[in-house]
């Protein structure tokens, strides 16, 4: 068994240098790259991949930056758990596509890229498993320009929503180094709040892309289920709920790297309505006037902090303010049956992870190299039925069915997306000896109450840092879609972004702050 990794800075760049990267030397502490920190910090992936097309920059120069960004940050945080190796012709083929030669970061977890470990957070899999090849979403990725870096931390199989796997050691918030940077996708929005990338792969089954998003201050989209391919490994991720896209800092990148990845590739189980026109043109048109819900209610596992309630109400007076029509108003559907439908895919998803790895990294699986929550949930997955399996699957098209009719009557839908600010690292704690997988089920969704709903609906859903805590840190909203309908998504978040700008906000832990 591997302990959990603590890195200095030191011994951060001693370890990138061993991967012997070809092509694409660090840079020594203290050496200027082609941006100063400043500059390559206030770039978001569009404005790096301009300078660029311009010639103003190399992709090796950019990667540079990032590597000197990651060196600096990194230990203080401990987003990045891996780097990964870039030679000159990687580089290369990296200039062309919409972010041609944009520094990028993967999730350690579901997406595939050929020969790079993919650990998911697990002393299961830890330094036994690699990707065989690349996955049709990081065929897109490689596509659209970016160059792959290294591999963000996440929590064991991504089952949770603040990221303190105990393989490899918590992920800090660069807003307050004691509180959680979210998850799953953890590693993910920490290093793009601290600067290291602009931005950064990251997947959502129950609010993985939002939540982290809201405890960093980014921009988050889920897109709607079908949008991006999971393939070829895998065809419905959690049953239906899980996606893969990114987070950014800034709307029009989501919405770049969206059209640059969705559509459908070959043996997907869904194919929805291609966009009528490139998400980039949505961001910089002005929505019609939009019919908005909003409601606080967390519902029965749990209540809304005072704070979040009063962040809510002022962006549903911002909405008014901005032409729209807004009331107070929520879905109406089963909770009860939700939740347990929730539960049962969760842990049967899980299980059979865990059940179809294990032969191949030659483990068997252990209290020793799983979590307490990841081994009751493995327990409960294998004792299920499959009768039990296909009723979770009813009940989920039951919430389906109750929750569509209100979205026909409004346009979105805005609700917080925590119940509360940024919470204190080991408050999540998923490794707690004894811990069941329903125990830790109803912990994780009493502190994210409002997200999960729409990953069993397959609705779009946004996170946007549109608010702050009394201490400053950040509190996310999100908006929900019409199913299919990422453009007045994008639409609605351009014309927010511009109203209540955030892409100058910066975490004390910043790139800029500690290398400038």
């Amino acid at each position: 068994m591997n302990p959990p990794r603590s890195t200095t800075r030191r011994q951060f760049v001693q370890s990138a240098a061993a991967l012997g990267v070809s092509g694409l030397p660090l840079m020594p502490v203290g050496a200027r790259a082609a941006l100063s920190p400043a500059e390559y910090t206030r770039h978001d992936a569009t404005g790096l991949a301009a300078l660029v097309r311009k010639g103003e920059v190399s992709a090796q120069e950019l990667a540079q930056c990032a590597h000197a960004a990651m060196s600096t940050v990194n230990p203080r945080i401990n987003a990045v758990i891996g780097l990964i190796a870039v030679d000159a012709g990687a580089l290369q083929q990296a200039a062309s596509g919409p972010f041609q030669g944009v520094p990028f970061l993967l999730k350690d977890v579901a997406i595939g890229a050929q020969g790079v470990p993919r650990e998911m957070g697990s002393r299961l899999l830890q330094g036994v498993f690699r990707s065989q090849h690349d996955s049709y979403l990081m065929t897109r990725f490689r596509k659209a320009g970016l160059v792959s870096l290294g591999r963000t931390n996440t929590p064991e199989f991504a089952f949770n929503v603040s990221t303190e796997p105990a393989a490899f050691g918590p992920t800090r918030n660069p807003w307050d180094l004691r509180l959680s940077a979210g998850g799953s996708s953890g590693g993910s929005a920490a290093a793009v709040a601290a600067g290291i990338v602009p931005m950064a792969h990251a997947t959502d089954g129950g609010g993985s892309i939002r939540i982290p998003a809201a405890h960093n201050g980014l921009f988050g989209l889920k897109p709607t289920r079908g949008r991006v391919s999971p393939g070829p490994e895998v065809a419905d991720p959690l049953f239906g709920m899980g996606v893969d896209f990114a987070l950014s800092r800034s709307v029009r990148d989501s919405a770049a790297l969206l059209d640059a990845v969705e559509g459908p590739a070959p043996g997907d189980p869904y194919t929805i309505a291609r966009p009528q026109r490139p998400y980039a043109i949505e961001v910089h048109t002005a929505p019609r006037r939009l019919k908005v819900a909003f409601h606080v209610d967390a519902g029965q596992l749990g209540s809304t902090d005072p704070q979040v309630v009063s962040a809510v109400r002022k962006t549903a007076n911002l909405l008014q303010s901005l032409g729209h029509h807004v009331e107070e108003a929520q879905p109406k559907y089963d909770e009860e049956l939700f939740h347990a439908a929730n539960l049962r895919l969760w842990t049967a998803f899980l299980a059979s992870g865990v059940a179809a790895l294990s032969p191949v990294v030659g483990r068997v699986p252990s209290p020793e190299n799983l979590e307490s929550s990841s081994w009751s949930s493995y327990l409960a997955g294998k004792r299920m039925t499959a009768l039990e399996l296909a009723e979770a699957q009813a009940w989920m098209n039951a919430i389906c069915r109750q929750v569509a009719p209100f979205f026909s009557q409004y346009d979105v839908l805005l609700t917080p997306v925590m119940a509360a600010p940024p919470l204190p690292l080991g408050t999540l704690n998923a490794n707690e000896a004894g811990l069941s997988a329903e125990a830790h089920y109803r912990r994780v969704f009493q502190h994210a109450p409002f997200t999960a709903l729409y990953n069993m609906t397959g609705q779009p859903a946004m996170s946007l840092p549109l608010a702050s805590s009394h201490e400053g840190l950040p509190i996310g909203m999100q908006i929900v879609g019409q199913y299919g309908d990422e453009a007045t998504l994008f639409q609605l978040a351009g014309q927010l972004e511009r109203a209540l700008p955030w892409a100058q906000r910066r975490p004390p832990v910043h790139a800029s702050h500690v290398m400038g």
